[in-house]
């Protein structure tokens, strides 16, 4: 480099006032919106602990009754297990079907025996 050619900053370009006037300003109503946020926030949690009334009365007495059927399980695995209980106890004893056709019941076990010494019946 030539030492007659010095590096000098543009002082036409920028003003450094300017910028620093919005930087301040730019501060300054953060500032002010984290206030007012705050402020805002204090107004909902006053709000939220204030104690409001019910919006329809008659709808208190109506969270004791049950809905309509179908309902909702409350318990699935202790009615899944009910269930499967119910059925390997038709599954496993006698009973009537139609006690008037004479038809019953019998148990699995005994019913595949019976099968399989008796065959299916073909055409």
């Amino acid at each position: 480099m030539n030492p007659d050619h010095r590096v000098h900053r543009e002082t036409s370009d920028i003003d450094l006032g300017s910028v620093l006037r919005f930087a301040i300003g730019l501060v300054a109503a953060g500032v002010v919106i984290h206030v007012l946020v705050w402020f805002l926030y204090a107004h909902f949690r006053r709000e939220a602990a204030r104690p409001m009334p019910a919006e329809f009365p008659l709808a208190t007495t109506a969270l004791r009754r049950l809905p309509p059927e179908p309902r909702l399980q409350t318990d699935p695995r202790d009615d899944l297990a009910n269930m499967r209980l119910a059925e390997e106890r038709i599954l496993t004893s006698y009973g009537w079907i139609d006690r008037g056709a004479g038809i019953v019941r019998i148990p699995i076990d005994q019913a595949m025996t019976l099968t399989v010494e008796r065959g299916l019946p073909s055409r």
